[in-house]
């Protein structure tokens, strides 16, 4: 093995199976690390609750698709906002504004991915109910 090749991530030397399997295994990890962040615990726990809801809530495969997506991507868009928090911190503790600004995004994307969750959830409450 050249010395270029040695110093190469093994996960990028993988092919087929053998590679998937273990990116199976980063991902379970990224979870798991997510789960020492009280934001994401707690929407993890909020969407044990909601999914299930969603089947009762959503009157065709569009709308629980529609209701489960936006509770998926609250999660995905909390781990991608904690992963930014996290390469921030790792470059630095001491106040910058760059960092700050990274951080406000992250935080600003999650608000945003909440309020779609929120408002998407709401009308199909008052459609179910028959509010509308």
């Amino acid at each position: 093995m050249t010395h270029e090749r040695a110093s190469v991530n093994p996960q990028k030397l993988r092919r087929g199976w053998r590679r998937l399997w273990h990116a199976a295994g980063y991902s379970l990890a990224g979870l798991r690390a997510a789960w020492d962040h009280a934001a994401f615990r707690l929407e993890a726990l909020l969407a044990v609750v909601l999914v299930p809801a969603a089947f009762w809530l959503g009157r065709s495969w569009i709308e629980v698709a529609l209701l489960v997506g936006s509770v998926l991507l609250v999660m995905i868009v909390e781990l991608l906002n904690t992963a930014i928090e996290s390469v921030v911190d790792r470059v630095g503790l001491e106040w910058n504004a760059l960092s700050k600004q990274a951080k406000d995004m992250g935080s600003a994307a999650v608000l945003l991915s909440c309020l779609l969750a929120g408002g998407i959830w709401v009308a199909a409450i008052v459609q179910r109910l028959g509010w509308s």
